[in-house]
Order: structure tokens, then sequence, then C-alpha cells
């Protein structure tokens, strides 16, 4: 079934928000904690193969981290929407006289007069009772709706993509120049990201972007100064 719009040409973007904020944290994460480790074994003076060594490691554990991390979290979330659904639904089916009231209440509490809510909540209620309390006294929405397999893949992807940049960055680095060269790279990605995810979400660029870039570069510093602080060599 279609859904009608003031404005077909000129979409909402919150249909996105379930995969692109998982696509921001897992590429953000990518380029930020990769970077950060490879600036970091770097800075403590370490060789250059073993500079690598730990990119790759931070890629592949970083990877896998952030799918299962998001697979657990958001099914999690989506237990207890399921939860909350099912209770709604033994209410529905033993208190029906006092969910219609609730109904009702809720949306004098929106505004309507006590004779609209009751008239609003009666209709909605022969139409789909359950989709009617779902929505309105959960808040849960099929855009909403959590997604844990979409969630894991879109973050484990975008954080590998991510993370390769830095990588690549090291890799091509002439010697003694790695950290530096990965700086640049990375403050160029970070920007580009903020950029991207900005655009998706049609939110404001600038703010995004610099947001993005200020914090990566802060968990980079701190970092770097760990290895600096340290010297361990890998």
């Amino acid at each position: 079934m279609a859904t009608a719009s003031a404005h077909p040409g000129d979409p909402h973007y919150i249909t996105r928000s379930g995969w692109l904020r998982a696509a921001v944290l897992g590429a953000n994460d990518g380029i930020v904690s990769v970077s950060s480790l490879i600036v970091g074994v770097a800075a403590s003076d370490a060789t250059p193969s073993a500079v690598i060594i730990a990119g790759i490691a931070g890629l592949t554990a970083g990877a896998m981290s952030m799918a299962a991390g998001e697979y657990v979290s958001v099914s999690s979330q989506s237990d207890t929407e399921r939860a909350d659904i099912a209770r709604e639904t033994a209410a529905l089916r033993d208190l029906p006289e006092a969910e219609l009231a609730e109904l009702a209440a809720i949306y004098r509490e929106k505004g309507l007069s006590a004779e609209t809510a009751l008239s609003v909540a009666k209709e909605l209620t022969a139409h789909d009772a359950l989709g009617a309390h779902v929505r309105d006294e959960l808040g849960l929405s099929e855009v909403h709706a959590a997604n844990p397999l979409q969630a894991a893949i879109t973050s484990g992807l975008t954080f590998s993509v991510a993370a390769a940049v830095p990588l690549l960055a090291a890799v091509a680095a002439p010697t003694g120049a790695v950290i530096p060269v990965v700086l640049a790279v990375t403050l160029i990605a970070l920007a580009a990201l903020g950029a991207l995810g900005a655009k998706a979400g049609a939110a404001p660029v600038l703010r995004a972007t610099v947001r993005v870039v200020t914090w990566g570069l802060f968990a980079m510093a701190v970092t770097a100064g760990v290895g600096w602080l340290f010297g361990v060599s890998v």
C-alpha cells in the first residue's frame, strides 16, 4: 500500500536512519581506530612491518567486533520490542476496554478533545487495534524497527572499507613518514565521511564534518601520546 505524501519529490530521510547510523558508526570507527593504532605503534619506534601487521590485525578484529557488537546490541533492542508487542497483544485480548481508554487518553494528551479522542481510538481499534497501540503507545514503527542483520552487515562492511584507507596509506608511506602520511590521509577521509553522512541524511554538512574530524583527531592524538610515552617496540 502506497503512502500518500504532500511532497513526493522531497522525501523524508528518517527512513535511512537505521542503516545510516550503522554505516557512519562503522566507517568512523574503522578510520579512527585503525589510524590511531597505526600512529600509536609507529610512535613507539616499531618496525614498518610491525606497524602494518598491527594495522591488519586492527582491521580484522575491528570488523568482526563491530559486526558482532551491532548484531548483539540491536538483537537485544529487537527482543525488547517483541516482548512489549506481546504484552500489548495479551492486554488487548484480556482488557479491551482498558486498552481503548488508554488509547483515547494518549490522543487527548496530544491535543484532541475527549470526544474526538475517543472516536479516533474506537475507529483505529476497529481497523487495527494492535497497530494503533504499537505505534502510538509504544512509539514503534517499521521505520524505527530494529534490524540486527542489517546493522551487523552494514557496520562490518563499512568498518572494513574505511579501515583500509589508513592501512593502505601506511603501506604506501615512505620510510619514516608513516605518521604524517597516515594523519593527512585520515584527515581527508574523516572530512569525506562527515560530508557524505550529512548528505545522505540531509543534515548540515559543515557541522557534521567538523564533528567527525575533531573527535577523530582527538582519538589519534591520545593514542599517539600513549605510544610516545611508553615507547614500547612491538
